[in-house]
């Protein structure tokens, strides 16, 4: 069985730094594309950072020149670095990846969360 597992998530301060990591289990075909998205209360889930299986990252305008999303493909985890935190950067982040099947087609797959809060 699948599974995606964040971990890294915590209370932090403004213009502090956090590492998200997210590792894959139960994977027996090819991990595809990576991303970390983010939910904070009332809004929408959005993209923040996605990354392709050979490493070419592209970034939501908010995280663009303070998070790096990179991925260790032999130890099927994908990372998020961020750093200068705001406050509105306070959210759920969860894991998504889209793993390859037998049939060649592949499947999407969310991990389950972890909370960043950005406060004083």
């Amino acid at each position: 069985q699948v599974q995606l597992v964040e971990s890294g998530g915590g209370l932090v301060q403004p213009g502090g730094s956090l590492r998200l990591s997210c590792a894959a289990s139960g994977i027996n075909f090819r991990i595809y594309d990576m991303a970390w998205y983010r939910q904070a209360p009332g809004k929408q889930r959005e993209l923040v950072a996605e990354i392709t299986s050979g490493g070419r990252p592209t970034y939501a305008d908010s995280a663009k020149g303070r998070f790096t999303i990179s991925r260790d493909n032999a130890k099927k985890t994908v990372y998020l670095q961020m750093t200068s935190l705001k406050p509105e950067d306070t959210a759920v982040y969860y894991c998504n990846a889209d793993i390859g099947t037998a049939r060649l087609t592949t499947n999407n797959y969310w991990g389950q969360g972890t909370q960043v809060t950005v406060s004083s």
